[in-house]
């Protein structure tokens, strides 16, 4: 049995991992948050203080996010898992 614990806000994940998200990545975040952690809907997301994981609802926002932190993987201070479903 897994145990999933939190609900980050952006700029709680932007202070975990060091960097901040570009501001159209932001802004999609923004509008787009789910506070419920469970059934992720299409198009939103839940981040988790632990593990440290931003779940989102389907593999385009997933990949939403990744692309937009992908180029300064190097200047994150802590890894954050990104998966979908």
């Amino acid at each position: 049995m897994n145990i999933y614990l939190g609900n980050l806000t952006i700029e709680q994940i932007e202070k975990r991992i060091g960097i901040d998200f570009p501001e159209q990545t932001r802004e999609y975040l923004k509008k787009n948050h789910q506070s419920e952690a469970a059934n992720i809907k299409k198009g939103k997301w839940h981040c988790f203080d632990i593990p440290f994981m931003m779940q989102c609802g389907d593999i385009e926002t997933a990949r939403m996010v990744y692309e937009s932190m992908k180029d300064r993987a190097s200047e994150v201070k802590e890894p954050l898992q990104i998966s979908y479903s």
